[in-house]
């Protein structure tokens, strides 16, 4: 008798296909709490840095796997005596209303609370439409 036989074969279309639309909303959402870590460094008077693994080849002319570390820039600048704060996806500013690209706060602890904002409306679906905008200019 056939191996085969005993198994109990059948047919099968995998999908694990996210919906695109929820897959940008969470990288905006991780991009965002990102921020709010990049924050906290800085009213601590830190750099915040991630560590990420890359190949290297070392003076033996062997490749080995290292860690470096990347800064992360932070989406609000000072300017105009207050703080400019700006949403990205990626590298490309968001128009968060469509003509709008930033929100002004007084004080640097003001800040915390537009990225609180951005996570919210992002959350809401509230910048799917600036997203999908500036995904659809990048590959064209």
């Amino acid at each position: 008798m056939s191996y085969i036989a005993k198994l109990n074969l059948k047919t099968v279309q995998r999908t694990v296909k996210q919906d695109p639309v929820l897959a940008r909303r969470e990288k905006l959402v991780a991009a965002i709490e990102e921020q709010g870590r990049v924050l906290a460094a800085v009213l601590a008077g830190d750099e915040y840095t991630v560590k990420s693994k890359r190949w290297q080849t070392n003076d033996a002319g062997e490749r080995v796997r290292v860690e470096h570390e990347k800064r992360v820039r932070a989406w609000f600048f000072e300017q105009d005596a207050g703080y400019y704060v700006q949403c990205r996806y990626g590298s490309r500013v968001l128009n968060i209303n469509g003509k709008s690209n930033a929100v002004f706060v007084d004080k640097l602890d003001d800040v915390a609370g537009v990225l609180d904002a951005f996570k919210q409306a992002a959350i809401a679906g509230e910048l799917d439409k600036a997203v999908a905008f500036v995904t659809k200019a990048r590959s064209s």
